[in-house]
């Protein structure tokens, strides 16, 4: 009695098939939860709004800095600026001068 040439082909088709299956779970695991998968995008625009409010803050503070340095340039130096910083940092005043304390 001859064996039938299909029954030979059948673990060798068997394992391909598996392979194959194992290779697309792979994949689509890595679709769903890689680094750059559908789990991960949630979390790289919540991510980037947060650094966009950062940087729109940082971009306020460099613009006060920039002004305040604009202002004490010794060229042309914003009087109302050096009389606040004579009084605050030299604890500098006239005697008719009103102080009023900080909140």
């Amino acid at each position: 009695m001859k064996r039938k040439p299909q029954a030979m082909r059948l673990p060798r088709e068997s394992l391909t098939q598996t392979l194959a299956l194992v290779v697309l779970l792979v994949l689509g695991a890595l679709a769903l939860a890689g680094p750059s998968g559908l789990l991960a995008w949630s979390e790289n625009a919540h991510t980037l709004e947060r650094n966009q409010r950062e940087i729109a803050r940082l971009t306020a503070m460099r613009d006060r800095l920039h002004n305040r340095v604009e202002r004490l340039d010794p060229r042309h130096a914003d009087p109302d600026l050096v009389g606040e910083l004579l009084h605050r940092d030299l604890n500098v005043a006239h005697p008719d001068d009103l102080i009023l304390p900080a909140k």
